[in-house]
């Protein structure tokens, strides 16, 4: 039985990045040369557009995609994907590898350093990690390291990490994670959050690229770090500009005008639908493995454990008939024109263990949605109709389509006359506070992965503590989720992943509906996307080149 803090394995989900502005002299000290400047890279600059945002800059802080697409850019890792594949090899390490049972051993490079000069040791590599569990801050990404029992500094290149079980699966993919990014311990504080400012100017960076101008969810600019020895090898742009849009209108004007070279996240369905027949740019699609879903708190949900009303009967009884009104396919062709498909389980179709759980459950039992067994599930509890729901969505976090997404799936709970639901929507910044503070009864979240493995769909919402914040825990579906992640045998633990979806799809904690692709529209003269747009789910901006 793990502790509390170790059974949080988190993820959220989440969204947003980008920025953009004038790059400013790095602080490297080399000169000027035609390799790249004072920071390196291939010369040139480029221009990114986005809608996402950034909550911190600080690893033990966030838990979203935007402030991780920050990340991935300026910080090293020990693990990481090369470009292509989602698979972890060395990054910063020279190698990395199981020791012991509960002991993975990682050797770091010789001679690295971080941008402002300090050493780049064994000794930040434990402050990182000790740091994440000492803050386990509510928004971050602690609950992924569950199964960290210790990190010790063996040396100035050495470290082990100390695991609580044995022959964990998972582990190397969680050091490439949103937990896994390294910090210096000479800048960033060992229990509190640093905020960006100090961060930006204590110049803590050791990725492909620095950060030399940084107007929060405004503009950032980056300069390509000469000195990064990770495995993504020398970025291909110099200086990268990322510029923030409030509104996805202004970037898909933008990106079709030659304002900026490439826009990711997000555009409208419309808006990529009609740029692919643009000749001026180049719309280009990767892999998905991000999903929406309807997220229930335990307490504050109709009939929640903390209503006056609560009755854990009528409680599920009103999120199954939630499930059974759900119609994927409307919500897929009408407002994303198919970009996104219907989602009938927890883990997305193309990864190993993927079911289809919800499908014979709810609705029709094909798919579709069933008003009729909807309102037979609801009388069978003796729950009033129609029930009254608070339903949430943040409007500026998960794409400009959300505000048709969520006036659909109101549409749909309401046309049988079974549920009255107020619909209400939150800018990201204060959504990220008031879904952990017991503040909305359900709520929309999406789901970028950090790693392509079923585990990162399982553990962060499904353990006893979770990203989530919502009040489920289930012992039985806790203890199965820390079983596959130490079952060694590939189809023994497929089994164990496909039963875990099975007992989640009983109960309703989420209830997921649609399934996502990658899409970045480019200029014509923009190389390295198809690179960069993998099934690793990172968008690193080293890749790219015109």
């Amino acid at each position: 039985m793990t502790s509390a803090r170790n059974r949080r394995r988190v993820l959220a989900t989440a969204a947003g990045l980008t920025i953009a502005a004038l790059v400013l002299t790095a602080c490297s000290g080399k000169d000027d040369s035609a390799d790249g400047g004072p920071t390196g890279g291939g010369g040139g600059t480029l221009t990114i557009g986005t809608t996402d945002k950034v909550t911190t800059l600080d690893p033990a802080g966030s838990y979203d995609n935007g402030s991780f697409a920050v990340m991935n850019q300026v910080f090293p890792f020990l693990l990481n994907t090369p470009y292509g594949s989602p698979d972890v090899e060395p990054d910063i390490a020279a190698s990395a590898e199981f020791t012991a049972p509960t002991e993975y051993t990682v050797t770091l490079k010789p001679g690295l350093k971080w941008a402002n000069g300090n050493d780049l040791t064994s000794s930040d590599v434990k402050f990182t990690f000790d740091r994440q569990l000492a803050i386990a801050d509510e928004n971050g990404p602690s609950s992924l390291l569950y199964n960290l029992e210790s990190v010790e500094a063996k040396d100035d290149t050495t470290v082990v990490f100390h695991l609580k079980s044995e022959n964990d699966q998972v582990f190397p993919q969680i050091l490439s994670s949103p937990a896994g990014p390294i910090v210096d311990e000479e800048v960033f504080a060992a229990d509190a959050l640093t905020p960006d400012a100090d961060i930006v100017k204590g110049n803590a960076f050791a990725g492909q690229y620095v950060i030399t101008s940084y107007d929060f969810n405004n503009l950032v600019s980056y300069e390509a770090y000469a000195d990064y020895q990770g495995a993504l090898g020398a970025a291909k742009t110099k200086e990268v500009n990322v510029k923030y849009y409030a509104d996805s209108s202004n970037l898909k004007l933008d990106i079709q005008q030659g304002n900026i070279d490439v826009a990711f996240r997000s555009l409208t369905a419309t808006d990529i639908e009609d740029l692919r027949g643009n000749d001026a740019v180049q719309v280009v699609d990767g892999p998905g493995g991000e999903i929406r879903y309807i997220t229930f708190n335990f307490d504050t949900q109709p009939y929640g454990a903390k209503t006056p009303e609560a009755d854990p009967a009528k409680a599920l009884a009103v999120r199954q008939a939630v499930a059974d009104l759900i119609d994927r396919d409307a919500i897929s062709e009408q407002v994303y024109k198919g970009t996104y498909t219907p989602l009938y389980s927890y883990v997305p179709a193309g990864l190993t263990g993927a079911t289809e759980s919800l499908k014979g459950l709810y609705g029709d039992g094909s798919g579709g949605a069933d008003a009729a067994k909807a309102k037979e599930r609801l009388a069978a509890a003796g729950v009033t109709t129609p029930v009254k729901l608070g339903l949430q969505y943040s409007n500026d976090h998960y794409g400009p389509s959300s505000a048709d997404e969520y006036a659909m799936i109101k549409d749909q709970l309401e046309a049988d006359g079974l549920f009255s639901v107020d619909l209400q929507t939150t800018e990201w910044v204060q959504y990220s506070k008031d879904r952990t503070a017991d503040v909305y009864p359900a709520y929309q979240l999406g789901w970028f992965p950090d790693y392509s493995d079923a585990d990162n769909y399982l553990t962060p919402f499904f353990l006893t503590e979770n990203f989530l914040a919502n009040h489920y825990a289930n012992q039985e579906v806790n203890d199965l989720i820390l079983q596959q992640a130490v079952t060694t045998d590939p189809a023994e633990r497929t089994s164990v992943i496909e039963k875990i979806q099975d007992e989640v799809a009983a109960e309703l904690s989420t209830v997921p509906y649609l399934q996502g692709a990658q899409v970045a529209v480019v200029g014509k003269d923009v190389q390295g996307t198809q690179d960069t747009l993998d099934a690793s789910f990172k968008f690193r901006y080293g890749a790219l080149s015109k």
